[in-house]
């Protein structure tokens, strides 16, 4: 499972960082990216299904 998030949605409510903080973290500026190029380690999918469906611009997606 891999997480993008896509940086011109972002408005850096870090609210993915705060539910899956092991694949989500904010950047120098206060905007959403991934650790480790977006994958999803195990036994942390619904975290981060929880933090993409969280995130109020719909700045996330998740790929199987």
């Amino acid at each position: 499972m891999k997480a993008y998030v896509d940086s011109t949605k972002c408005s850096g409510y870090g609210t993915c960082a705060d539910a899956c903080p092991s694949v989500f973290e904010l950047d120098e500026w206060g905007y959403a990216a991934t650790r480790d190029d977006g994958l999803v380690p195990a036994g942390e999918e619904e975290r981060a299904r929880t933090a993409a469906s969280g995130c109020p611009e719909n700045a996330i997606r998740i790929e199987d």
